[in-house]
């Protein structure tokens, strides 16, 4: 109820407090904090309360005799009392259920399937407890020590899934055992056949075992018949675990609504279309590096659960893992913390620190043998081989580290396509370089390995052209030309319009004060960057960052750009001029970003960005009005669709902007579509989902304050006296 009435708190204040306002059926139900993991993370400390005396109170108070001499068997005996104890656990369902449907007139549209397959994790995971419990009780005739060794036993199918992570056979059987986080599926919404049978036999394994004592009390057997009994019990559960476990035997429920547990149609296409070939992921990993703890054989399992999304659909992927130490970017840090030591002496402290093997680790002599990961830096990687093509996988520097559905899509579409889209940046006039990380250049969108976004990451190749030495390649998609700063040459200035006339796609980033270099170019295509530059002057920032906002036109390049332009986001352009264009070039253009006319205005005169506040002068030529930044243009050359984008400044794509605006604007989905569109949509591979729709909820903060006192004070006093008048009858006869 308390988060409920935070929504209802939310929706009440309006404004940016609905943003936050999504996926509420995770939010108040299945997420971190959500009413089933605050239940399910105190049932350890109910059921062996409930369980204890199941079996110890009947030797206990000698009631066993007369069971024995039941009619019954004791199989029956058994089974009967842990189908009571699991009766009795559907009330505990119940109850949580009751605020399952009042979910489901508190949030709209409150995703059904997610509560359901929800409600069977919590029922699946009682049903352990009380065959746990059940077992336990039947040890001793104590039911204190009967509910603490109960505890016992849950910490340790708790905590065994960590280890002996370091032998891979029993690495599989203690990771299989392991009763931590085998209800996150369900939690989300995800139903496997390997969760459902791990609970099933884990409780049938607890109630043989049951069975089995309580039989040994009553039989007179050897030492070595009563220890195979249960040797067979034990091992019959962890077989059929293990081979129903395997990726090729799992089935999958995905409950949710948008089937967020599932990949999305694209990524599933491109998974599908590898078919029965091999593949290969061979993990790399560097002890040096700082992503080194992901590839040690304890984090084994949990790196191959990142991948069950893709074995799902092809469940003969191969995984190989090679762990070896060299050298790194920044070594000269390492050689700091461990001074005086070689390469070979740090990497063996590092283990040492790390609590790992050192001798399974290759040398660097050892790895070079195998493969050159100097192009990687070195760095944690996976290799991906499919039939006679390899391509690399890489994490990343950010809070996800792993790639996502969008980066491993693109991989495997590498490993398939014989040609990819190439983007080609012009060099030889001081244009921004693709391989430096300063202020103005741009590595970190087109060729830095470590960001999630970068081109290369999402599937393009990425490459340099100097036109005084070289002709622009035939099989490019796009070429880029990006503020120079010289005047190109006669013989560069040719090539350049021959590849425009044969129907080339180009991107031309221009600057304000270089409009005589690029203007020479733009003008056979009825483009003109307008003289001096457009201000907009703001109490936080300096008058030459300028907030372009996007138009219609841009949002139908990207479904996040889209998105952005629903969100009425903006463009940070620092230091751009406005375009003007004509409709006599053949060419139809249309605005991609324009200019706010009632925050800025096009000066003529130059101006210093730390100077007094800046003012409009009609004197001096300055011109109000909205111009245009950024503008499309598209003609038809023969059987091709030619696609030209042009923008008036050129740092709204470079690492300095992305960097430090990264959040609260368009900068990087509008420089990431404008890419998309040069190469028609073929990459970045659109993996994004629909919107959820539970983001609001029906109920105000009065009426959730009523409805907890119902829920709080009113159904327990309600409970407490429907269950005192039943016992004070059951008493009374």
């Amino acid at each position: 109820m308390g988060l409920i009435n935070n929504n209802a708190r939310s929706q009440e204040m309006g404004g940016r407090a609905l943003e936050y306002m999504k996926e509420l059926t995770d939010r108040v139900y299945t997420g971190k904090g959500g009413l089933f993991n605050s239940v399910m993370g105190n049932l350890y400390l109910y059921i062996p309360l409930l369980t204890m005396g199941l079996i110890s109170r009947e030797i206990n108070g000698g009631t066993i005799k007369l069971l024995y001499s039941s009619p019954v068997t004791v199989s029956q005996i058994v089974l009967g009392k842990y189908l009571a104890i699991m009766i009795y656990s559907l009330i505990l369902v119940f109850i949580v259920g009751i605020f399952m449907v009042a979910g489901a007139f508190h949030i709209v549209h409150v995703d059904f399937g997610m509560l359901m397959s929800a409600a069977l994790g919590f029922y699946l995971l009682l049903a352990v407890y009380s065959a746990i419990g059940l077992f336990m009780s039947s040890l001793t005739t104590y039911q204190v020590v009967a509910a603490l060794s109960t505890f016992v036993m849950i910490g340790i199918l708790s905590y065994i899934g960590d280890v002996f992570q370091d032998i891979d056979f029993v690495r599989d059987i203690t990771y299989f055992l392991s009763l931590s986080g085998r209800t996150n599926h369900m939690l989300r919404g995800l139903i496997t056949s390997k969760d459902v049978l791990y609970f099933i036999l884990i409780a049938y394994m607890f109630v043989a075992l049951t069975i089995y004592k309580l039989k040994a009390g009553r039989e007179s057997l050897s030492f070595a018949v009563k220890t195979g009994r249960y040797a067979a019990i034990i091992i019959s559960a962890l077989l059929v675990g293990y081979i129903s476990s395997r990726p090729a035997l799992i089935a999958y429920l995905d409950t949710t609504a948008n089937k967020n547990n599932t990949l999305t149609p694209n990524a599933q296409h491109i998974v599908e279309e590898l078919g029965k070939d091999k593949l290969e992921i061979t993990v790399y990993n560097n002890l040096l590096d700082s992503h080194a703890w992901l590839g040690f054989p304890e984090m084994r399992n949990r790196y191959l659960s990142v991948w069950e999304y893709y074995t799902r659909f092809k469940p003969d992927i191969e995984f190989k893992f090679v762990n070896y130490y060299d050298s790194i970017p920044d070594i000269n840090n390492m050689k700091m913390q461990y001074p005086g030591k070689n390469l070979e002496q740090m990497a063996q402290l590092q283990a040492k620190n790390l609590s790992v093997d050192f001798k399974m680790f290759k040398s660097p002599a050892e790895i070079h043998k195998i493969i050159d990961l100097k192009p990687e830096d070195n760095r944690f990687v996976m290799h991906l081989k499919y039939k006679n093509k390899s391509t690399f996988l890489r994490v990343f520097d950010d809070q996800q580290i792993f790639p996502s559905e969008t980066e491993v899509a693109a991989a495997f579409k590498r490993l398939m396509s014989a040609k990819l889209p190439k983007i080609a940046f012009l060099t030889g006039d001081l244009e921004r370089d693709i391989t430096k990380i300063s202020d103005r250049d741009y590595a970190i969108l087109s060729n830095a390995p470590t960001f999630r976004n970068s081109l290369v990451n999402q599937g393009f190749d990425v490459d340099t052209v100097a036109l005084d030495k070289q002709d622009i390649p035939s099989g490019i998609s796009t070429l880029v030309i990006a503020d120079p700063r010289t005047a190109f040459s006669a013989v560069a200035l040719a090539k350049i319009q021959a590849y425009i006339a044969k129907g080339g796609n180009l991107l031309i980033a221009g600057e304000p004060g270089k409009q005589s270099v690029l203007n020479p170019v733009l003008s056979a295509l009825g483009i003109k960057l307008m003289d001096g530059a457009i201000v907009q002057p703001s109490p936080q920032f300096s008058a030459d960052l300028v907030l372009s906002e996007l138009t219609a036109t841009a949002a139908g390049f990207s479904k996040p750009l889209a998105k952005n332009y629903k969100d009425s986001l903006n463009t940070i352009m620092k230091g751009v001029t406005g375009i003007s264009y004509t409709s006599t070039s053949g060419f139809n253009v249309k605005p991609l970003l324009m200019s706010n006319k009632d925050l800025s205005w096009l000066k003529m005169k130059k101006f210093v960005t730390d100077s007094a506040q800046l003012v409009f002068s009609a004197a001096e030529g300055d011109i109000h009005g909205t111009f245009p930044t950024a503008v499309s243009l598209t003609r038809k050359v023969g059987n091709k669709d030619q696609r030209i984008i042009v923008t008036g400044d050129a740092n709204f794509m470079d690492n300095e902007i992305l960097k430090r605006y990264s959040g609260g604007t368009s900068n990087f989905t509008f420089s990431t579509a404008v890419y998309s569109w040069l190469s028609e949509g073929e990459f970045p591979i659109d993996t994004t989902r629909p919107d959820a729709i539970d983001n609001r909820v029906t109920v105000t903060m009065d009426q959730v304050a009523m409805q907890k006192i119902i829920f709080v004070w009113i159904l327990p006093a309600l409970l407490l006296a429907f269950a005192s008048v039943l016992l004070i009858r059951r008493k009374r006869k």
